[in-house]
């Protein structure tokens, strides 16, 4: 299904898209040349408002700022030494905090995901529509609402008695249950046909078989979305980082944004290119799973 949804259906799907463009912008009956440099100003306009962003601070990171009150997207002197000076702060240390704990995170967050999902989607038992409220639950609630009660929890881990403040660990473990994850996981595993199972088991599959060589192969596009969404929450967190962490050593780059935000001999140009090391990982990891992304978004719109 997901073949089809790759190669049937894409043609047809990016010419309904841009004919409900062209309908949206008002430029659908129009086919002279003014239509066309319309059409051409929209699209710069549109590229420019959402990459603009992204090259400033690119132009900025290169660059030589002397003004910080006058931002430009033109460049002024290309330059390594804002990367030097940021190295010098000690954001590569940072940088590579944030690696270990996202590499981590994300992989315990999708193996809880996978088999959360498995016994959710496939499985029968009591009780199974207040654990999935639950977990949607989990999901309305804002960081700063579980702030305090996490770091007593991290302090004195129950019935282990174990202080996490101050360790990776205590980074990386409330990171291994997300809501979005299990839900999307879910939902996807749901539209797996049962034949599938029930033929595997004729064959004398066991469970684990059934999981592993049957289900999670049809969910590798719903493992990129959760990989997309999860690096990217992960990658971004600071609240987490800022409770557990307690020596500037063990601080994240989004951490590491703030004190260079609230350090005075940085200078704009310091600052912006470690804001451009903490966007490239997230850009690059899209990157890296659009395929797998754009299959699911494809499956779950089929599916529904």
């Amino acid at each position: 299904m997901s073949g089809m949804s790759g190669a049937g259906v894409r043609p047809d799907a990016r010419r309904r898209e841009n004919r409900d463009l062209h309908t949206v912008l008002g430029l659908q009956s129009r086919r002279g040349p003014l239509a066309v440099l319309g059409r051409t100003v929209i699209y710069l306009a549109i590229t420019l408002i959402f990459a603009g962003p992204l090259l400033a601070i690119m132009v900025g990171a290169f660059g030589k700022v002397t003004d910080p009150t006058r931002f430009s997207l033109l460049p002024h002197g290309f330059t390594w030494s804002n990367f030097t000076v940021a190295g010098e702060r000690g954001v590569y240390r940072y940088l590579l905090n944030s690696f270990v704990v996202v590499g981590f995170g994300l992989l315990l967050q999708v193996v809880v995901s996978v088999f959360a999902s498995y016994a959710l989607a496939r499985k029968k038992f009591r009780g199974a529509a207040i654990v999935s409220l639950a977990i949607l639950a989990t999901m309305m609630l804002p960081e700063e609402v579980i702030a305090i009660p996490l770091s007593v929890v991290l302090s004195d881990m129950p019935a282990l008695h174990i202080n996490l403040i101050g360790t990776f660990a205590g980074m990386i473990l409330p990171l291994g249950a997300w809501g979005f994850s299990i839900i999307v996981m879910t939902e996807f595993m749901r539209e797996v046909p049962t034949d599938l199972e029930d033929a595997a088991r004729i064959d004398g599959a066991g469970e684990l078989r059934v999981f592993w060589s049957v289900i999670l192969p049809i969910c590798r596009p719903a493992l990129g979305v959760i990989g997309v969404f999860g690096f990217t929450m992960i990658w971004d967190q600071y609240l987490l980082p800022l409770i557990v962490a307690r020596e500037p050593s063990q601080f994240t780059l989004p951490i590491a944004l703030r004190t260079l935000r609230a350090d005075d001999q940085v200078g704009l140009g310091v600052l912006l290119a470690a804001s451009l090391l903490a966007l490239l990982p997230s850009v690059i990891a899209f990157l890296l799973f659009q395929r797998q992304f754009n299959r699911g978004v494809s499956f779950e719109g089929l599916a529904r």
